[in-house]
């Protein structure tokens, strides 16, 4: 249907998802973009009747007859489309009709709310991080200060001391002291620049699972779903290890917190996604990396701060390994998400196939 190479090129190279009908509401054309939305091929899907590429109401499919016959165009906020996956995805989307050849074409654009609202979400997350970060950093300095003075006030104590069983009380306020430098250097998190290497994600999940397995014991059920396609990334290995066990080891103390601990269920799945932004960089290629268990879930007053440093849904946690999971990943350039509710927690984690990304 759209012959000139130029604009073929301009709508390939769209992020706005652009669906292109006939007057019967069959499909003459979508872009990548679209292709990526519905998760459908438009090549294969040429000629489909456009229920057969995702579902709306009747009344949308009502008001799309209607533009046709009276070359109306109209916009819609918010509506709910669910792709043939079962996926379902918020829209909005403006309907132009336009006439070609003494027949009324419909030009669909599609914007993803969705991605939007992500992203505003991830501003947001990485800000609160930063702010974090710059807090515990002067809190940091303030308290390793005096426990340095403290520390070497118990160590000239103890030489003075008359009676060698005296030293033992100056030996807690040392040990204490220690505890307290070790903690605080656990809230910092590591200075260290990864070690990048190019790496089969699934050597770093596989690696996590076998740890997971031994620890458990065999009392969970550990399923893998990985997409054996994904190709190496430039990672740290030991770092994205450290990072995806702090969250399957939080799920695995999840899970034992249920009656009967053999029901408990933890999958790792790997997928690619395709023009996806992190941050204010749009990339061609991620990975994404979901760990799900049928555990409790996460508190509703805890889903917005589990990333901050010493909160924690346990009373025997530290509050750290989230932390310092976020704190990895970030330096991967990567993202890390969460969605939970009981019976199901989702911890995803997304980092850049691709070298050469471009500004969002």
């Amino acid at each position: 249907m759209i012959n000139d190479a130029l604009h073929r090129l301009l709508l390939d190279n769209l992020t706005t998802a652009t669906i292109l009908l006939n007057a019967e509401l069959r499909l003459e054309y979508m872009n990548p973009a679209a292709e990526m939305l519905l998760a459908v091929s438009g090549q294969r899907s040429h000629g489909q009747f456009i229920s057969e590429l995702f579902t709306e109401s009747p009344e949308a499919l009502s008001s799309l007859r209607q533009a046709v016959e009276h070359a109306h165009p109209f916009t819609k906020r918010e509506a709910m489309l669910t792709s043939l996956a079962g996926q379902t995805i918020t829209v909005d989307y403006a309907v132009t009709p336009i006439l070609n050849r003494s027949q009324t074409l419909l030009l669909l654009e599609v914007h993803p709310r969705d991605r939007l609202l992500r992203i505003t979400k991830e501003e947001a997350q990485l800000s609160k991080q930063e702010t974090t970060k710059l807090l515990v950093r002067g809190l940091a300095h303030e308290i390793k200060n005096p426990l340095g003075g403290i520390r070497g006030a118990a160590q000239l104590l103890a030489r003075e001391l008359p009676e060698e069983s005296l030293k033992d009380y100056t030996n807690v306020i040392i040990e204490e002291a220690d505890r307290l430098r070790n903690l605080v250097d656990r809230m910092l998190g590591s200075n260290k620049l990864p070690s990048l290497a190019m790496t089969n994600i699934h050597e770093v999940l596989e690696r996590v699972g076998s740890l997971v397995e031994a620890e458990s014991q065999g009392s969970i059920t550990l399923v893998r779903d990985y997409d054996p396609s994904i190709p190496d990334l430039l990672i740290d290995r030991e770092q994205l290890i450290q990072a995806v066990l702090n969250i399957v080891r939080n799920a695995l103390q999840a899970l034992s917190s249920q009656s009967d601990l053999r029901l408990g269920r933890i999958s790792l799945r790997t997928r690619t996604l395709r023009q996806f932004t992190i941050g204010h960089t749009r990339h061609r290629l991620v990975v994404k990396m979901e760990i799900i268990d049928n555990g409790p879930g996460i508190p509703p007053e805890l889903q917005e701060t589990i990333f901050y440093p010493m909160v924690s849904g346990r009373p025997d946690g530290t509050g750290l390994g989230l932390a310092i999971t976020q704190n990895i990943i970030s330096q991967h350039q990567g993202l890390i998400e969460c969605e939970s509710h009981p019976g199901h927690t989702v911890f995803s984690i997304f980092l850049p196939l691709d070298q050469g990304a471009t500004p969002s």
